[in-house]
């Protein structure tokens, strides 16, 4: 009996395959995943190895073991913050150049501050505060205004949130 199961287990073989989130149901604690050559597999949420929960659209890395995913983990540079993460040379360019009008602020997130600035911009005060915000965002470094900018966005402080 022992050698029948430890030759059965030599025949398992694990494959790292890379693949998309199709769905998972929070109540039913499963999910199925697309690999890239188009194959679907379904994972248990035991088998999630991530902090983040999963969902639909997310990039994972997963191992196959008789036909299921196991070992899945949420791949390299697939956070779906990403998406939506701003770029530091962007905010600069804007802040520079059309800061007068708030178009960093609308680009950052802070819609509110970006109306304020347009209605007051005939004062140049918006300018001259976006000249400061420009230097600010030219002088922090790239990783720290990345943190900054997740931060700001997770805090979700609305259209009158300010990024310092």
């Amino acid at each position: 009996m022992i050698n029948l199961q430890m030759e059965k287990s030599l025949f398992i073989k694990e494959i790292n395959v890379k693949g998309t989130i199709l769905d998972f149901s929070i109540q039913e604690s499963s999910g199925v995943i697309s690999s890239d050559d188009g194959a679907r597999y379904s994972f248990h949420s035991s088998e999630w190895k991530s902090d983040k929960q999963p969902s639909r659209g997310l990039k994972v890395d997963f191992a196959l073991v008789d036909g299921n995913a196991t070992g899945v983990y949420l791949a390299l540079g697939a956070d779906p913050k990403d998406k939506t993460a701003k770029n530091k040379i962007t905010a600069c360019l804007l802040a520079f150049f059309l800061g007068g009008f708030g178009a960093h602020k609308f680009y950052m997130g802070s819609w509110g501050w970006g109306i304020i600035y347009i209605l007051l911009c005939w004062t140049y005060i918006p300018a001259i505060i976006a000249l400061v915000e420009f230097i600010k965002y030219l002088t922090i470094p790239k990783e720290d205004f990345q943190i900054k900018a997740q931060a700001f966005q997770d805090a979700e402080k609305g259209p009158f949130g300010f990024f310092w």
